[in-house]
């Protein structure tokens, strides 16, 4: 099987960035989208341009490390590579290619030796305190090699306990370089739907305190471990979702997954306990059988947030509230891998067709019941925006769909003005909003818009102080002006979009280095004749285009304004002058 066209773009920003500059960058895939072929399909590149580097992968989830290491040596079947994981009974310390346990490997640098390129999957766990087997690690690694390059993997760019993992003091990583979120890959038909409605019993956990950031483990489970609790939980489960094919329960501690997987024995299902004290046999055991269909649930402290592959989960049943962004929307992403019908190859067609092979086949969606408070608490799956700790705890913008008036209860983001699940239209806002709906229910926002293009200008943008000029793109559809900004003198991810940009719009190689190369060539490029755009307050986004068959007509002697610009009304200027930070 091929790279998809977001996995290309992941590996070439990597060679992008470093292209550029000697930075450490991180690549933010969402769950379930092939983080494993792209760092697969990376290290191969980079073994066939230098065949002399070193690599080493680690993680601290044994499950990842064999996926990944299987994943490498199926494209790359006679790569040099090698196990370090006492888990699984391998030290292949001097591989080429180095997939490693965090926990086998942490103090092991000087057995280890060289490396060149250390790549980490499941990078939010790298806390920024320097007394950690990541970073002690990591340090040990850089005094062997000080030019040693590090690239980050995850689905999500945040700490458990704090803001983004590239920004603050400490940061190992730079900036994210690329993004894939679960919005694009529900939209493309990778990912399968995820849907939430309101619970009718919700645990009260308003006398636990907090220490480190997080909820304290003890106060949490004696709040939500109750017996007559967890009863009435369960009775809404088997009521409301009792058809769904595989269940998986995360719970506050091991003793409340435990007594929750009696329960689900209690009321006739077949159901098991996997906790940080489950041996790694028994766990594979657990883990293969529940695959296969022989178990409908499984209950977890929290330990199959990460690391877990298991398609045909389509009920999670959250009983266990967590003030990190990164351990909700884990796990989420438990329930977004796909089942394609038997036979359907999705590489080899569009995404309508993947979404409508999602939808008629045994997992049309994911029902994700949050008894916990976490989607109040963090907000839609894409659209998560961590608080730093002492920024305080306002809960995330969501409504419901109002069944008094005749909707059905699903859980919105507040910006959505038609609900995907039953059509159901809210009041018009003040600002001006597409019409749409998301067709993911705990998802942000509504989904693209396609329109028509009357004309497309470039023009150039000078930028702050201390940053880049770009292109400024402004597209007329009908009396509305609509902006995006292209990057050709940047590096990373803008530069990318920019040359993507460039190339799908017919125009030739070597790509602008400039916004002033840019503007000269512009004749190269197929005119626009449609975009796709979604709301941002009162202004829109590109999210995507159609190129047409004719050549733009360059309008070399005027990069400042749009021909028209004359005949443009006041409020239309401001529109298309409006300014982005770059």
């Amino acid at each position: 099987m091929g790279l998809r066209y977001y996995q290309r773009e992941a590996v070439d920003a990597v060679f992008g960035y470093w292209n550029e500059t000697p930075g450490n960058p991180l690549i933010d895939m969402a769950t379930g989208t092939g983080k494993s072929m792209t760092m697969a399909t990376l290290t191969q590149e980079m073994l066939l341009g230098w065949p002399d580097m070193r690599v080493m992968c680690v993680t601290h989830v044994v499950e990842l490390i064999e996926g990944n290491y299987k994943e490498l040596v199926a494209i790359y079947p006679f790569a040099p590579a090698g196990i370090y994981a006492s888990s699984l009974n391998r030290r292949d310390g001097r591989a080429q290619i180095l997939f490693a346990q965090l926990q086998s490997v942490w103090n092991k640098a000087a057995q280890i030796g060289h490396v060149d390129v250390l790549l980490i999957d499941e990078v939010h766990l790298v806390p920024a305190n320097d007394d950690t087997m990541y970073r002690k690690l990591v340090d040990a690694l850089m005094k062997i090699n000080p030019d040693m390059k590090i690239c980050g993997f995850t689905a999500t760019p945040y700490r458990l306990d704090s803001g983004r993992i590239d920004e603050g003091e400490g940061k190992l990583f730079d900036s994210v370089i690329y993004t894939y979120g679960i919005r694009q890959g529900i939209d493309d038909g990778y990912l399968t739907p995820i849907t939430s409605t309101p619970t009718s019993v919700r645990q009260d956990i308003s006398g636990v305190g907090k220490l480190g950031g997080e909820f304290k483990k003890s106060a949490l489970a004696k709040a939500v471990d109750r017996e007559e609790l967890n009863r009435r939980i369960l009775e809404e489960v088997l009521d409301v979702e009792g058809h769904r094919r595989k269940a998986l329960f995360f719970c506050a501690g091991v003793e409340h997954a435990t007594n929750m997987r009696d329960l689900v024995r209690e009321a006739g299902r077949t159901c098991e306990v996997i906790h940080g004290g489950t041996h790694s046999t028994e766990r594979r055991q657990i883990i293969e059988a529940y695959k296969r269909g022989e178990i409908w649930g499984v209950t977890n402290d929290n330990v199959m947030s990460t690391g877990t592959n298991v398609p045909g989960i389509d009920l999670i049943v959250d009983e266990a509230a967590t003030a990190a962004a990164s351990r909700y929307v884990q796990r989420v992403g438990r329930g977004t891998r796909v089942i394609y019908p038997p036979g359907f190859n999705p590489d080899a067609v569009d995404a309508l067709a993947r979404r409508a092979a999602i939808a008629g086949y045994i997992k049309p969606n994911c029902r994700y019941m949050d008894f916990a408070g976490n989607l109040n608490r963090h907000g839609p799956v894409d659209m998560i925006e961590p608080k730093v700790p002492g920024k305080g705890d306002g809960e995330a913008p969501i409504k419901v769909c109002p069944q008094e008036e005749g909707g059905c209860g699903e859980q919105l983001h507040a910006s959505v003005r038609c609900c995907w699940k039953c059509g159901h239209e809210f009041p018009e806002p003040r600002s001006k909003l597409l019409e749409q709906a998301s067709e993911s229910p705990i998802l942000s926002k509504d989904e693209a818009k396609w329109r028509s293009v009357t004309t497309r200008t470039f023009r150039y943008h000078e930028a702050k102080e201390g940053k880049i000029d770009s292109v400024k793109v402004t597209y007329l559809c009908g009396g509305t002006a609509i902006n995006e900004w292209v990057c050709p003198g940047h590096t990373g991810r803008a530069k990318t979009k920019a040359d993507r940009y460039w190339v799908d719009h017919g125009g030739q190689r070597p790509f602008p280095k400039s916004p002033l190369d840019w503007l000269k060539r512009q004749s190269e490029l197929l005119e626009t004749e449609e975009i796709s755009i979604e709301p941002n307050g009162r202004f829109w986004n590109v999210v995507g285009f159609r190129a047409g068959t004719d050549r733009q007509a360059a309008v070399n002697h005027n990069y400042e304004q749009p021909a028209n610009d004359n005949e443009l009304s006041p409020g239309m200027r401001e529109m298309m002058d409006d300014d982005i930070p770059f």
